[in-house]
């Protein structure tokens, strides 16, 4: 029996360097694969233990000069191990590892794996790629797989002469073999962790390098797709030189490739030198692509930008330890992004996106802390969530806007080079920021990453000032629950007649502030960066209503924000938002219509019945009406980007939620405009003009949209239109969806996303969840692994009350393995649906205009 932790490896050897030599073989989805790995026997031992999985070891030999040890290798495959037994001790000191081995091309999207795609042409084209994050670098060679045992890499990839090979380090030398194949060697890495090595094989080709600082940046993406590359090396040229300046530090690899991978499970992978993405996140035509999805691009290149430094340079030294790593980068790509293009103001769709997501986890009973402990691979997985970047991200921003910018950043670069090319545990980034802050940053930080939840405050009014109330806020509430955190608030507004602004932190649960005379109104989340919701006395909400003008734009989101998910959690009324949404008939910020939208279309999922479908359809397009008379469907050219998005939210909601005919016939006929000459149509409308035209659509508009993508060779396009297809309000579209998940043309990269965005139909997701019962074991099948628990996020959507009973009871007999948290979540917020449907719908009812 192991002992404790049982979890970990033996720390009796440590690995220095591993020269690696690997040839995949593309035809057959195997590989074979050699290593020589360097390493310190810290003390004298007759058997050695390290990861590996999936592999065969055909042999392991341990050498010191002319010594050789041969050694008996154990596997066990349930803790991911091979054990080297010889049959006289290793003495302490520096010897060899020689293995070979073989392993499998797996389809799972994890390890080594293999991926195919169509070229310009229509030919498959084959590739061998790496994703080894979390704990899967165990699966290409053998390795002391874990973050802490750091070593340096050098890499031979052994592959036919006429495909490119990747890795981490620049390209040294080409050796043809005389078979047709040819070994590519790569220089040695800095010391790193396993989970950050990378290799890609396949009919790719790269751009030119162009310089930054010094450092070689190219762009690498399937041959024939070099057009779509422009964007993502100009973000890039920008980001690294940017992240360099920020941190203080160069960057420290020896180039950096950006790959863009057919078949990927996350957005992502920030491999030191050879980051692996998505296409959609990388490769994109500008002339077609909206505002959002060149957004996208941008974010993902500035956050696996960042771990460069923060991740790779620096890494944590346990598991337990991911969020940080990825809550860093979440908040710098926002830094990044603000920097280069400010006009689409980035921070305030933080607000309105990244923290959002994680609100909706971290206000259920069943949230977990940022940080826990992590014993197994696959709760290593679970990490990666909306606790993780999102609320992660948030409190670090929170955190930044209370001690300043500048001590901020000056503690992380201190945090950089005190901890270069070593491991850290979070405390070690607290104990720098106390240094530059000159505050106790880690007993304020303690409080939001060692629990889970968040707080509200309650603001009353006190004679010349006011009151903050602290309690935690829960989606079903339990007023059982005390905890507080430290809170770091910001306070504006007018008192006396006077205008104020003042911070302060609430440390237990009840403070009041003195303001210096009555007040006039008061915002509580001044800025918007609070991770908290405020709830306002009447009179104080009734003044915040009368002044919308003077609120800045992320703090007008936060109010509607707040006030819908009160309405969620039978804090308020649904008639009191309808009351609050009436009064931002002014309002031009997209990303405040993008959360009265959110709610309206939330209002029109749970709480409308069909007896009340027409009136609601007019009040929808009652509010929108002088905002689309306004916007039109053509952009004039003075419009900024975010304008142009308004407008495809506005035409997009008169047509999938106020049903409009005129506009689900112009959507019609600007979609055909469009497909003879992509460029006439501008992107924004596009946009939502697919989406329309797929609510009302019929069996040839679906066919017509899935041979667009089945054929279209631009990847933000093929994406519309995959979304598309699983939004038809259509029983006969939802089989032919789910029959092109199991025959596989869709990508399982995207099958899980695809069947939660069917589940979340208000048509047809209870015939969706039926068909995906009757398919449930195929599914996950196809599926990987690492991506299942996105097929919880349509779950929320069956409220109904029987479905919602019947979805529970499935789940509770058949589990998702590797989303058991996704799972208890999602289902806790669907009862939370569940009781809002029950609690709202007649009074929604009641005054909805005739």
């Amino acid at each position: 029996m192991m002992t404790e932790p049982s979890y970990r490896l033996p720390r009796r050897v440590v690995p220095r360097h591993y020269r690696l030599r690997m040839e995949p073989d593309l035809d057959t989805a195997t590989f074979a694969g050699s290593e020589v790995v360097t390493l310190d026997v810290v003390e004298a031992t007759d058997h050695v233990v390290l990861n590996a999985a999936e592999l065969q070891i055909d042999q392991a030999l341990f050498v010191r000069g002319d010594a050789r040890a041969e050694a008996e290798v154990e596997c066990d495959d349930e803790w991911q191990r091979a054990t080297l037994r010889v049959s006289e001790p290793l003495s302490a000191g520096r010897w060899e590892l020689r293995c070979r081995f073989t392993g499998i091309l797996n389809d799972q999207l994890r390890g080594f794996y293999r991926s195919t795609f169509d070229d310009e042409e229509g030919n498959e084209q084959v590739i061998a790629t790496t994703q080894f994050e979390a704990t899967d670098a165990r699966r290409a060679f053998p390795c002391w797989d874990e973050p802490d045992f750091k070593a340096s890499f050098g890499v031979t990839l052994v592959v036919p002469e006429d495909l490119m090979a990747v890795s981490n380090g620049a390209e040294v030398e080409q050796a043809p073999l005389g078979d047709g194949r040819v070994a590519i060697t790569f220089a040695d890495t800095i010391v790193m962790s396993t989970y950050l090595v990378a290799f890609v094989v396949g009919p790719f080709e790269a751009t030119a390098p162009i310089d930054v600082n010094g450092v070689p940046l190219r762009i690498v993406a399937p041959r024939g797709k070099m057009r779509l590359t422009g964007y993502a090396l100009e973000c890039s040229r920008f980001c690294l030189d940017y992240l360099a300046t920020y941190y203080g530090i160069a960057y420290p690899g020896d180039k950096v490739d950006m790959v863009a991978i057919p078949d990927f499970a996350f957005g992502a992978m920030e491999n030191l030198g050879c980051i692996t993405y998505r296409e959609s996140v990388l490769l994109v035509d500008e002339e077609i692509a909206t505002s959002a999805e060149k957004m996208r691009i941008l974010d993902v290149i500035g956050h696996e930008l960042a771990h460069m430094w923060f991740g790779d340079l620096v890494t944590m030294k346990w598991w337990n330890g991911i969020w940080l790593n990825e809550a860093f980068a979440t908040f710098m790509e926002m830094k990044a992004v603000d920097a280069y293009r400010p006009e689409w103001k980035r921070w305030l769709e933080f607000a309105a996106a990244e923290r959002p997501w994680a609100f909706k986890t971290d206000e259920l009973a069943g949230t977990r802390p940022v940080e826990f402990e992590v014993r197994s691979p696959a709760q290593a997985e679970g990490m990666f969530d909306g606790i993780t970047y999102g609320k992660g991200s948030a409190v670090l921003r929170m955190m930044e806007q209370y001690l300043g910018e500048e001590p901020f950043r000056a503690g992380v670069e201190n945090y950089l080079r005190r901890h270069a090319y070593g491991n850290t545990e979070t405390s070690d980034l607290w104990e720098s920021l106390d240094e530059s802050s000159g505050r106790p940053v880690g007993e304020i930080m303690d409080t939001w990453i060692l629990q889970g939840g968040y707080p509200q405050l309650t603001v009353g009014i006190t004679d010349g000032g006011i009151s903050l109330e602290q309690n935690r806020f829960l989606l079903i509430p339990d007023p059982a629950d005390t905890r507080t955190w430290k809170v770091p608030v910001r306070l504006r507004g007018m008192a006396g007649g006077h205008p104020f602004e003042t911070s302060v932190l609430v440390e237990g649960s009840l403070i009041t502030v003195p303001l210096g005379g009555p007040v006039d109104w008061v915002i509580a989340n001044a800025g918007g960066h609070g991770f908290y919701r405020s709830r306002y006395e009447e009179p104080l909400l009734e003044a915040l209503v009368g002044r919308l003008h003077l609120l800045d734009p992320v703090e007008r989101f936060v109010l509607v924000d707040d006030a819908w998910t009160f309405v969620e959690s039978g804090r308020s009324g649904v008639s009191r938002f309808v009351s609050l949404a009436s009064a931002f008939g002014d309002e031009r910020e997209q990303a405040v219509w993008g959360a009265l939208l959110g709610a309206i279309g939330a209002i029109g999922h749970h709480l409308v019945t069909d007896g009340a479908r027409r009136r609601y359809e007019g009040w929808v397009a009652g509010l929108l009406a002088p905002l689309a008379d306004r916007l039109g469907w053509a952009p004039a050219d003075e419009e900024t980007d975010l304008e142009r998005r308004l407008r495809g939210r506005v035409i997009d909601a008169l047509g999938r939620l106020a049903n409009l005919p005129e506009v689900v016939e112009q959507a019609r006929s600007v979609y055909e405009q469009r497909l003879a000459d992509a460029t006439s149509v501008d992107p924004e409308v596009a946009g939502a003009v697919i989406s329309v035209c797929a609510a009302h659509g019929d069996a040839d508009t679906y066919e017509r949209f899935l041979d667009r993508y089945r054929t279209v060779r631009n990847p933000q396009e093929s994406l519309k239109h995959l979304r598309a297809l699983a939004s038809f309000d259509d029983e006969n579209a939802v089989d032919r969806t789910f029959g092109l998940i199991t025959d596989r043309t869709v990508r399982s990269q995207d099958t899980s996303w695809v069947l939660a965005r069917m589940l979340a139909n208000r048509v047809t997701g209870p015939y969706a969840w039926s068909k995906f019962k009757d398919r449930w074991h195929g599914i996950l099948e196809i599926a990987p692994p690492m991506t299942q628990s996105r097929m919880a996020d349509g779950f929320p959507a069956l409220s109904h009350p029987e479905v919602a009973a019947d979805v529970a009871a499935f789940l509770a007999e058949n589990p998702l393995p590797h989303a058991a948290k996704a799972v208890e979540q999602k289902l806790e917020r669907l009862s939370a649906l569940v009781k809002m449907r029950e609690r709202e719908t007649g009074a929604l009812a009641e005054v909805l205009p005739e």
